[in-house]
Formats: C-alpha cells, sequence, structure tokens
C-alpha cells in the first residue's frame, strides 16, 4: 500500500470517505475495534503492548493498525503500520513542515488509502476477535482532523468499535488536571458518538481508587479542593457540579501495563460496550447511513429530471451546422451578397454607355 508524499489538497477535510466499501453481510464474524486514544505521555503505546501480549497468551491475537508516524519504535509488532506508507520526516522536509503539521499530512495521506486497510482487515476479520488502533500521541490530531474523523466514522459503520480513552493516573492526582482530562473525555465522547471506556493507566504506581470516588462521589471531590481558593480551584468545583451526572455512568478501569493488573476488567468493560453498541449506536450509525444515502439518491433524482426537461426544450430546434456562425450574421452576409449584385450591374451599365459614346 505505498502513497506518494503529496498533502492533501485545500484542508485536512479534502480527504476521501470510504462510502464505496462495501458492508459486511450479517452473517460474517465482525471483530470488536479498540481504538486507543491518550494525551502524550498517558501510556498509550504501552497499554496496547499489554493488550496485545494479554491477547496472545489468551491464544487470541488481535489485528494491530498503528496510525502514529512519528513514533521512534513500537514495543509490539504491528500488522499494519502507517510508517511503512508514509516517510514522516520526508513529509516534513519536503512541504517544510513542522512536527504537528507532518503528523496530521502523514496521516492524511495514509487515509486516502484506508480502503485498503478495510480490505486487508475484511479478509481477515473472520479469524479475529479484536483489532486495536494505536492513534498518534498529539491527541488532537486524531480527534479533530478530518481523516481521523473518517477513519473512526468508517471503522464504526463496519464492526463494533469501542473509544478507550487512557488517563494518566499519577498526574490526574490534582484535581485541575483530572477535571481537564475529564472535560477532553467528554469532548471525545460527544465528537465520536461511540461506547466509551475511561482507562486509567499506570496503577502500579498509583491506584485509581481516589478517581473512582471523586466521580461518584461529589462531595469527595469538593473536599479535594476546598482548601484551593484560587480562581482555577472555584472553576473546577463548579465543572464539578455541572459534569457530575456525565461522569458518574462511565465505564472506568484501571489497569498495570508493567503488572497486566485489571486485563480482564478492561476486557468485561470492552464486552459491556458491544452490547451498548449492537443495542443503540448500531442503530443510530444505520439511520444515518439510510439518511445519506437517501439524499444522494434524491440529488440523483433532481439532476435526472433536470436532465430531462433541458432535452425535452431542445427537441424540434433548427440545427446549425455551421457552428461558427450565428443566423444574424449569415443574414448580414446575405445582405452583402445582394448590395454587391447591385453594384456590379451599374458599373456595368456604365461601361456600356462610355463605350457607346466612344463609337460615335
Amino acid at each position: 500500500m505505498d502513497v506518494d508524499p503529496q498533502p492533501a489538497a485545500g484542508s485536512s477535510s479534502s480527504t476521501p470517505t470510504m462510502s464505496g466499501h462495501e458492508q459486511p453481510s450479517p452473517s460474517e464474524k465482525k471483530p470488536t475495534v479498540m481504538i486507543c486514544i491518550g494525551m502524550a505521555g498517558s501510556g498509550k503505546t504501552t497499554f496496547m503492548q499489554r493488550v496485545n501480549s494479554y491477547l496472545h497468551t489468551k491464544k487470541n491475537p488481535a489485528y494491530v493498525i498503528n496510525l502514529d508516524p512519528a513514533v521512534g519504535q513500537l514495543p509490539f509488532g504491528a500488522n499494519i503500520d502507517i510508517r511503512d506508507t508514509v516517510n514522516y520526516k520526508e513529509v516534513m522536509k519536503q512541504y517544510n513542515l513542522g512536527p504537528n503539521g507532518g503528523i496530521l499530512t502523514a496521516l492524511n495521506l495514509f487515509t486516502t488509502k484506508f480502503d485498503q486497510v478495510l480490505n486487508l482487515v475484511q479478509k481477515r476479520a473472520p479469524n479475529l476477535d479484536y483489532v486495536l488502533l494505536d492513534t498518534p500521541g498529539q491527541i488532537e490530531i486524531f480527534t479533530w482532523s478530518a481523516s481521523g474523523a473518517i477513519i473512526t466514522d468508517t471503522l464504526a459503520s463496519l464492526y463494533p468499535t469501542v473509544i478507550c480513552y487512557i488517563i494518566d493516573t499519577p498526574r490526574s492526582t490534582s484535581p485541575a488536571t483530572f477535571m481537564s482530562n475529564l472535560l477532553y473525555a467528554v469532548s471525545i465522547l460527544y465528537k465520536t458518538k461511540l461506547p466509551f471506556i475511561l482507562v486509567f493507566s499506570k496503577t502500579d504506581v498509583v491506584s485509581h481508587d481516589f478517581a473512582v470516588e471523586w466521580m461518584t462521589d461529589f462531595e469527595a471531590f469538593q473536599r479535594a479542593v476546598e482548601d484551593d481558593t484560587t480562581y482555577m480551584g472555584t472553576l473546577v468545583n463548579s465543572m464539578c457540579l455541572v459534569l457530575e451526572e456525565f461522569y458518574k455512568h462511565l465505564r472506568v478501569v484501571g489497569v498495570s501495563s508493567v503488572t497486566g493488573a485489571g486485563m480482564d476488567e478492561l476486557f468485561a468493560a470492552v464486552g459491556e460496550a458491544v452490547k451498548e453498541y449492537e443495542t443503540d449506536y448500531k442503530q443510530e450509525i444505520e439511520r444515518m447511513l439510510a439518511e445519506k444515502q437517501a439524499k444522494a439518491e434524491q440529488k440523483r433524482q433532481e439532476n435526472l429530471t433536470r436532465l430531462m426537461k433541458d432535452m425535452e426544450l431542445e427537441r424540434g430546434k433548427e440545427v446549425i451546422l455551421d457552428e461558427d456562425k450565428s443566423e444574424p450574421e449569415m443574414e448580414d452576409e446575405e445582405e452583402d451578397d445582394d448590395a454587391m449584385t447591385d453594384r456590379q450591374r451599374a458599373e456595368e451599365a456604365s461601361f456600356r454607355r462610355f463605350v457607346g459614346r466612344r463609337s460615335d
């Protein structure tokens, strides 16, 4: 799957969709897609390594896709690696881009060939239970770009898809950092509209029990910020009150990529998320796809009707063989020919009178 390092025209919104890819039949086995998203340094890639290792110990290896073109070395083997398709450093050098611009352009280029990725996954789907996606460390590049939306929406329309949002547990012991992570989780949930799991990583360093308590007990979080009288503390306290109803219903799992603790709980949460996808999200996705197809068909019919009307108006009109000459121009030429004939007759009569006088 080769891609020339040509940037997408205009902006990232110019990347094509995968509407031409065939939907798998209902009888076909559909693996669960786990999209791992997290801020830089949250332990996302090591989490992927631990999940991949866990599935191998269960004799159930996953299909792994790496979408981070800037990663130096992967601690796991990827079936499909964006670095094999697009040279991130070459893109930066050739088009004079910075690190984030290079990653975004590389992801856009890869997305133009994502239909080939779908074909490969579909061929392996009967023998797969899970497909793992590792996303770029710059979280906004995937979550808020057109290419990231295309990849997520396309996969969600074909297979049960779950978002695993990785949170750095030791850094989240600060109430302000914790609330920032939760706000980002809210935005990604509403952006993707897919089943969502909060994964607190590095629990071998700090237990995630405090986070679970803060999410389920508003008063416990208030006690944690009551000594902070700054503007930030007041803002965090207010946001907690607003978001309490939202995040207390989220699935929360604590894992350690070092010890492997929490893997069983993680896949139990993934199983629940898949059931939620089948009962709630799948129907909404199918409804949106049906609406899109109906709009496309309506537009096609309107264009066809307009074409038929144009053909009816043109029927019966005189066809001018010489398209370079319009009808007024032809009339002008006929008038010029008549004027030329009259002039010739006058000159001929004048010549005869002159000859007659010379004879006399």
